[in-house]
C-alpha cells in the first residue's frame, strides 16, 4: 500500500490513463528540466523526432532541432525559466528528422517543486503548419483578387441588407473620398448624402425583396454640379450562415452617355443651322399627327423657302449662302413656343409643326414670321446688304387626312402657291 493508502496497481492505472490521454491530444506535449533536457515526452514529439522514448530522455534540443535557425524556440524557454512567465507564441522551427521547417502554436509554462522553485517547463505545441499555408494561400489569393477588383474599370461594393457596407474596391473609396477601411462597416447613411442614400436604397431594396439580379441607370451629381452616370449591376448573395448582401457592379458611361448624346442630337440635328433636320421633323410630327386624331385637335403646318436663294448663292457665294441659312434659323426660333417644332427640311427650305393650333392662329404667326425675316439686314464680306425674304405657305389637318404626309403636301402646295404669287407672302391652304 501506498501512504496515501491506493493500491500501487490504481497508481499505474492513473499513470496509463494519463499517459494514454497525453498521446491522443492531438499536439506535442513535452517537459524539460532547467538544461533543456527532455523529462518527457507524448508519442506526437516522439513521430515528429522519429525516434523512440529512451533517446529523447535527457537529451536537449539540439538533437532534434537545427537551433541555428530555430531562435525561437531557444529563446522562449529560456524566457519560462529565467523569468517564469508563460509564453505562448508561433514558432518556427527547423526539425532534423523531417529536413523541413514546422509551425507551431506553442504554450510554456514553468514547472516548480514543493517549494515553487523552478525546476524546468512543461509545454504543449500544435502543428499549424498546414494552416499557415492555407492562411498564407488564402492572403495570396485575397491580395490578388484585390489587385484585380482595384484596377478593373468598375466600381465594386458589398452591402448587406442593413444597408452596411462589407467590402469597396479603391475606386468606391476614392469616390466617397475616403479609405477602404473607413467605409467598411459603416452604413451608406453615414456616408453618402440623405438623398443619394435614399436613391441608391430603391434598387438595393427591390433586390432584396424580389431577389432577383437589378440592372439600373444611375445619375449622381458631385460637389461641382457636374452629372455623372453610372450602369449598375447588382446581384444577390446568400453567405452561410449570415444575412443576405448584394454585390454591386458600378460602370461610369459618362463619356459613353455624352457620345451616346451626341449621336443622337447628329441623328436628329442640322449641323449648319442646329435646328431639327428632316427625319426628327417628320417622326415628331407623325406622332403628333396621331395624337391629334385621337384627341380631335387641330394641327397645322407650315412650310418655309428663302426667297432667290439660289442667287444669293451664285451672286455672293455659298459662304455668304451659310450666313443667310444661320440668320434666318435664329430669327424663326422666337417664334415657337416649346410643343412646337421647327427643323430644316432641305436646302433653303424649313418647316414648322404646331400642335392645338388653327389655321387663323397658324397664318398669324406665319405672317410674323414673313415681316421677321423681310426686315433683316445682312452684311459681310460682301459689298452692301442683303435683303432675305421668305415665302411661307400653311396647312391645316382636315378630317380625310389618313396620313401626316397627306397635310405636309398641302403645306408644300400653299407655300408653292405663294412663290408663284410672287413670293414674300403668306398662302393659307383650308
Amino acid at each position: 500500500m501506498t501512504k496515501n493508502n491506493k493500491p500501487l496497481s490504481s497508481i499505474a492505472q492513473q499513470v496509463m490513463l494519463l499517459s494514454e490521454v497525453l498521446n491522443n491530444v492531438g499536439a506535442c506535449i513535452f517537459a524539460k528540466d532547467l538544461n533543456g533536457k527532455y523529462l518527457y515526452a507524448n508519442d506526437m514529439v516522439l513521430e515528429l523526432f522519429d525516434t523512440s522514448l529512451e533517446n529523447v530522455i535527457d537529451k536537449d534540443d539540439s538533437h532534434f532541432f537545427d537551433l541555428s535557425i530555430s531562435h525561437q524556440l531557444k529563446k522562449n524557454d529560456k524566457k519560462v525559466i529565467n523569468e517564469g512567465v508563460i509564453v505562448e507564441q508561433e514558432e518556427t522551427n527547423y526539425v532534423k528528422s523531417r529536413g523541413e521547417f514546422r509551425i507551431y502554436h506553442s504554450v510554456k509554462k514553468p514547472l516548480y517543486d514543493e517549494e515553487r522553485n523552478i525546476i524546468g517547463l512543461c509545454g504543449i505545441s500544435t502543428d499549424i503548419t498546414e494552416q499557415k499555408r492555407l492562411e498564407g494561400l488564402v492572403k495570396k489569393q485575397k491580395d490578388l483578387l484585390n489587385i484585380v477588383l482595384d484596377n478593373v474599370d468598375a466600381h465594386i461594393y458589398m452591402k448587406d441588407n442593413q444597408r452596411t457596407f462589407k467590402y469597396v474596391n479603391s475606386r468606391v473609396a476614392a469616390l466617397f473620398g475616403l479609405p477602404a477601411e473607413e467605409v467598411v462597416g459603416k452604413k451608406e447613411t453615414d456616408i453618402l448624402p440623405e438623398e443619394v442614400a435614399e436613391h441608391f436604397y430603391q434598387s438595393d431594396k427591390k433586390l432584396f425583396e424580389t431577389g432577383e439580379r437589378q440592372t439600373i441607370d444611375e445619375t449622381v451629381i458631385d460637389d461641382d454640379g457636374n452629372e455623372h452616370h453610372y450602369l449598375s449591376v447588382k446581384i444577390p448573395y446568400y453567405p452561410e450562415g449570415e444575412a443576405p448582401v448584394l454585390i454591386g457592379f458600378s460602370t461610369e458611361v459618362t463619356e459613353l452617355y455624352k457620345l451616346k448624346e451626341q449621336f443622337r442630337k447628329q441623328a436628329n440635328t442640322d449641323s449648319l443651322t442646329n435646328l431639327f433636320n428632316r427625319r426628327y421633323f417628320v417622326e415628331h410630327a407623325e406622332r403628333e399627327f396621331k395624337r391629334a386624331q385621337r384627341n380631335g385637335k387641330p394641327l397645322t403646318v407650315i412650310s418655309i423657302d428663302i426667297d432667290h436663294f439660289k442667287d444669293i448663292n451664285d451672286q455672293y457665294g455659298h459662304q455668304a449662302g451659310d450666313e443667310v441659312l444661320i440668320t434666318v434659323s435664329k430669327h424663326l426660333l422666337p417664334n415657337l413656343r416649346s410643343e412646337d417644332v421647327l427643323a430644316r427640311i432641305g436646302g433653303e427650305e424649313f418647316a414648322i409643326v404646331l400642335p392645338d393650333t388653327n389655321l387663323e392662329q397658324a397664318k398669324h404667326i406665319a405672317e410674323r414670321i414673313r415681316q421677321q425675316q423681310d426686315s433683316i439686314r445682312l452684311t459681310g464680306h460682301w459689298q452692301g446688304e442683303l435683303n432675305v425674304q421668305v415665302s411661307v405657305g400653311v396647312a391645316i389637318m382636315l378630317n380625310d387626312d389618313s396620313t401626316f404626309d397627306m397635310l405636309f403636301s398641302r403645306a408644300d402646295k400653299a407655300l408653292y402657291m405663294a412663290k408663284n404669287n410672287g413670293r414674300n407672302q403668306v398662302y393659307c391652304f383650308s
